[in-house]
C-alpha cells in the first residue's frame, strides 16, 4: 500500500475539518503546552496509515495498530504531532528540532506520568496560592451583597498622559465591553464617570444610568492617536522612548456561585475601593519580594518583538502587572520545591503554559466573554484594553473549571491531555452526532505495564547537521517551517525565559539564554534570513532525509503559502535532494474563523507534499496544460466540497501552487543541477512554475469551472475507472 494509492482525501478532510474545530476533543495531546500552528492530529494518522496499514484508510482507521520494527522521523518537530502519531501505532520515533521548548514540549507529551500523584501536587500548589494571595482574586458583589466571591477576569485599559495639559487619557479604542450574545444585555463604559450600564440598543444605548452622560460605544483612542478631553490637544502613541504605557482597571467581570440560579448572565461592576486597594497591596507584596524566578532578560530584536520594542516594552517582566508576577513567583517557589522530578517538570510545563493567559497583553474578547492568551494570533498583538485572569481558576459545583486562565484550567487540560495518551480514542461521526471510539492497544509513550517498548529519541539539534544511518528510516512525516509564516523562537521565548530560570539546565538545550538560533529555518526580515537562505537549509535537511530512507520510502509533509515564491523553495530543496513529488494532496489545516487568519484571505488548506526517490505517481496527476491543471485542481475542490469545506479562493490558490511545484519538480528532475547556487535554482523552478500561464489567470479560471463535475476529465486525466497499474507512471 501507498499513500498515492490509499489516501482518501473527502474522508481525512472531513476529519480534519472537524478536528481543528475542536482540536483539543479530538486530540486533547495538544493541551500539554501551546505550541503554533499545530496540524490535524486525523491527517497524520491518515497519512501513516495509508503507507503502513494494508487495508483501505477507512477501515483502518478506527483500527488499532502496532508496527514494531518502524522506524519513522520527524526532522522539524515542533509540537509533535507527526512524532506522537507515530509512537501510537508503535513505531520507533526519532524527533529533532532547533527549538529547545519544542524537545521539551514533545517530551512532556509521551513521556508518562502518575495522575494520581500529580493529582495530589496539583491540589497541594492550589491550597498553597489560595492562602498566600487567594484574597487578591475576590471581591464582593454589588446586586446581592455576598462577600469575597471570586474574580473572574480583571479589565484594564492603558493610560496616556497629555503631552499638552498633562492630563491621564484612557485609552479605549471603544466603550463596549460586552454584547447581547453570550449576556442579556451589552454593557458599556459610561465615557465621563466609568460605570457600566446594560443597555438594548448599542446605536441608541441613551444615557448613563448614575450621571447622566450621553452613552457611545465609539472610543477616543484610534489609529495612534488620541485628543486629549480638557485641552484638546492630539497625542500619538506609542512612545517608546518613555517605556511602556501603564494600566488602569477598569472593569471586573466576577462569578457568584450563589446566585446563579436566580441571575441571568454574567456578572459585572464597576472596581470599588476595595478592588483598587488590592491591587496597591499585590503590588507592594511584590515589591518586597527578592524574586528569584522573574527573568530580567532584554527582549531581542525581531519581525515579531519589533512591536513590543516600539511599545516601550524593554524586558520580558514588563509584560506583566505586579500581582501576576506575584502569583508566578509564588507559583515557581512551589514548584521548585518538589522533590519528584516527573512531578516538578509536568508542574513547571504547566507554568510555562499557563503564562500565555497571565499577562498584560491578553486582550478580552467581547462576544465570548473571554480571556484571549497572548498567542490567539501567532504574534504579539499589543492592544489598549487588557485582560487579567484570576491565576488561580475558579470551580463550580460540580468541579469544573469557571473561565479560562488560571492554574484550574491548565491543570485540568493537561490531566486529559495524559489520560489520552494511556487510553487514546478517535471521534467518529454517526449523522449529526459524534461517538467516541476507543482504540484499544494503543498508547503513547516508550513503555508500559503488558505492553512491548518503543524507540523513543527526543533531540534539540539542527536537522541540517543531524546524521542518521543510511537506510535506516521507513518513513519521514513532518511539518516544516512555512518559510517567514510563524517566528518560533521569538514567541516561545517568551516561556522559556520563565521555563528555564524555573528547571534550570535540566533539559536539553537549556544552556541556551535564547531559543534563538542562527541555523533556525524562517525567513525572518530583522535576522536577515531571505528565501534563498530558507531553501539552503530546507534542502540540507532533506538531502539527510533522502540518505536515511530505505529505497523508495516517502518523505511526507504539509505545507501553505499564500506568496508562490515560498513554494519554490520547497521545489528546490526537493530537487537538490533527489526526490521526486509524486503526490499533492490538499487537505484542511487550520480552523476558518482562527483569529490570526480571519479577514486575511489565507487559505486553510494546506498541501501534503508525498516524495520519494523512486516509485510512482498517478497518470492522471501528470498535466500539460493549463486546462489539465485546471481539471485537477477542480476535482480536488470537488473532493473537499465533499467533505464539507467549499474552497475558498485563497484555498485554491494554494492547491494550484502546490500542483504546480510538483510539476516542476517532475519536468526539472533530469536535468537539475545541484551544484548551481540557490539564487539560480530558484529562478530556474520559477521558470517552470510559470509555463502554465499567470499564476492570478489560472487560479481565476478556476472560478469558472463546474467543480461539483468531476467527471468526465480531459484526457490524460480520465483514467480514473483503469486499472491502478494503468494509470501509474513510475520514476
Amino acid at each position: 500500500m501507498s499513500i498515492e494509492h490509499v489516501f482518501e482525501i473527502p474522508f481525512v478532510a472531513a476529519l480534519a475539518l472537524q478536528e481543528k474545530q475542536v482540536q483539543q476533543n479530538y486530540r486533547p495531546i495538544i493541551a500539554v503546552h501551546k505550541w503554533f500552528a499545530r496540524r490535524p492530529g486525523t491527517l497524520f494518522r491518515a497519512l501513516l496509515l495509508s503507507e503502513l496499514a494494508d487495508c483501505s484508510l477507512p477501515e483502518s482507521f478506527y483500527q488499532a495498530h502496532d508496527f514494531a520494527g518502524i522506524q519513522i522521523a520527524d526532522p522539524f518537530m515542533g509540537g509533535g504531532t507527526p512524532i506522537i502519531e507515530a509512537n501510537r501505532i508503535g513505531c520507533d520515533v526519532q524527533g529533532l528540532d532547533i527549538n529547545p521548548m519544542a524537545a521539551w514540549i514533545v517530551r512532556e507529551e509521551i513521556e508518562h506520568l502518575d495522575l494520581s500523584a500529580y493529582a495530589t501536587a496539583v491540589e497541594k500548589l492550589s491550597q498553597s496560592l489560595d492562602a498566600e494571595i487567594g484574597d487578591l482574586y475576590r471581591t464582593d458583589c454589588p446586586l446581592y451583597g455576598d462577600k469575597a466571591v471570586p474574580v473572574k477576569y480583571f479589565l484594564w485599559v492603558k493610560v496616556l498622559d497629555c503631552t499638552a495639559c498633562g492630563r491621564a487619557i484612557d485609552l479605549f479604542p471603544g466603550y463596549l465591553i460586552a454584547e447581547n450574545k453570550r449576556h442579556p444585555m451589552n454593557v458599556l463604559i459610561c465615557p465621563d464617570c466609568g460605570d457600566l450600564n446594560e443597555v438594548d440598543d448599542r446605536k441608541q444605548p441613551g444615557a448613563c444610568h448614575r450621571c447622566g452622560a450621553t452613552l457611545t460605544t465609539q472610543g477616543p483612542a484610534r489609529r495612534n492617536r488620541c485628543n486629549c478631553p480638557d485641552c484638546g490637544h492630539t497625542n500619538s502613541y506609542p512612545r517608546s522612548e518613555t517605556g511602556p504605557l501603564r494600566h488602569r482597571l477598569f472593569a471586573i467581570e466576577y462569578y457568584n456561585p450563589a446566585r446563579k440560579g436566580q441571575h441571568r448572565g454574567r456578572f459585572f461592576k464597576k472596581p470599588d475601593g476595595r478592588d483598587l486597594e488590592k491591587v496597591q497591596r499585590a503590588s507592594a507584596r511584590f515589591e518586597a519580594l527578592a524574586p528569584d524566578f522573574v527573568p530580567d532578560q532584554l527582549i531581542p530584536p525581531g519581525d515579531e518583538t519589533g512591536r513590543l520594542l516600539r511599545w516601550g516594552y524593554r524586558q520580558y517582566r514588563e509584560l506583566f502587572n505586579p500581582r501576576q508576577l506575584l502569583g508566578l513567583e509564588l507559583s515557581c517557589r512551589h514548584i521548585a520545591a518538589i522533590s519528584n522530578e516527573r512531578l516538578r517538570h509536568a508542574l513547571a510545563t504547566n507554568l510555562s503554559d499557563l503564562l500565555r493567559y497571565q499577562n498584560m497583553l491578553c486582550r478580552y474578547d467581547t462576544m465570548a466573554l473571554k480571556s484571549l492568551d497572548i498567542f490567539s494570533v501567532h504574534g504579539f498583538p499589543v492592544g489598549l484594553v487588557q485582560c487579567e485572569s484570576n491565576i488561580l481558576g475558579i470551580r463550580n459545583g460540580n468541579g469544573s473549571g469557571v473561565g479560562s486562565g488560571g492554574w484550574v484550567n491548565i491543570t485540568e487540560k493537561y490531566s486529559k491531555a495524559k489520560r489520552w495518551c494511556e487510553a487514546p480514542f478517535e471521534i467518529r461521526r454517526q449523522g449529526s452526532r459524534k461517538a467516541q471510539v476507543p482504540i484499544g492497544g494503543e498508547w503513547v509513550g516508550e513503555q508500559r505495564n503488558g505492553s512491548r517498548s518503543r524507540a523513543v529519541s527526543i533531540r534539540c539539534a539542527s536537522s541540517t547537521t543531524a546524521e542518521f544511518p543510511t537506510n535506516s528510516l521507513d518513513a519521514v512525516f513532518t511539518d516544516p517551517p512555512y518559510f517567514g509564516n510563524v517566528q518560533y523562537a521569538e514567541l516561545m521565548d517568551f516561556c522559556y525565559v520563565w521555563l528555564r530560570r524555573l528547571v534550570g539546565r535540566e533539559a536539553e538545550g537549556f544552556d541556551r539564554s535564547s531559543t534563538h538560533s542562527v541555523d533556525e529555518l524562517t525567513g525572518n526580515v530583522t535576522q536577515k534570513r531571505d528565501l534563498a537562505g530558507f531553501a539552503e537549509g530546507l534542502a540540507a535537511v532533506y538531502r539527510g532525509m533522502a540518505e536515511a530512507l530505505k529505497p523508495g520510502a516517502p518523505l511526507a509533509f504539509t505545507y501553505h503559502h499564500n506568496r508562490i515564491e515560498a513554494y519554490l523553495a520547497v521545489a528546490a530543496a526537493l530537487l537538490d535532494a533527489g526526490l521526486v513529488c509524486s503526490a499533492s494532496l490538499p487537505c484542511p489545516a487550520e480552523m476558518s474563523g482562527s483569529i490570526h487568519i480571519h479577514g486575511t484571505g489565507s487559505s486553510i488548506i494546506d498541501t501534503v507534499f508525498v516524495c520519494r526517490a523512486t516509485g510512482n505517481t498517478r497518470r492522471r496527476w501528470l498535466f500539460e496544460t493549463a486546462v489539465e491543471l485546471n481539471a485537477v485542481i477542480a476535482s480536488d475542490i470537488a473532493q473537499l466540497t465533499e467533505a464539507g469545506r467549499t474552497p475558498t479562493l485563497g484555498d485554491t490558490r494554494c492547491i494550484a501552487y502546490g500542483h504546480l511545484t510538483r510539476m516542476a519538480i517532475w519536468n526539472l528532475r533530469s536535468s537539475w543541477d545541484p551544484t548551481l547556487p540557490m539564487a539560480d535554482k530558484l529562478a530556474r523552478v520559477a521558470d517552470a512554475v510559470h509555463t502554465w500561464g499567470d499564476l492570478d489567470e489560472i487560479v481565476a479560471s478556476i472560478k469558472t469551472l463546474k467543480i461539483a463535475e468531476t467527471t468526465p476529465l480531459p484526457y490524460p486525466l480520465a483514467l480514473a475507472a483503469e486499472p491502478e497499474v494503468m494509470d501509474a507512471v513510475s520514476f
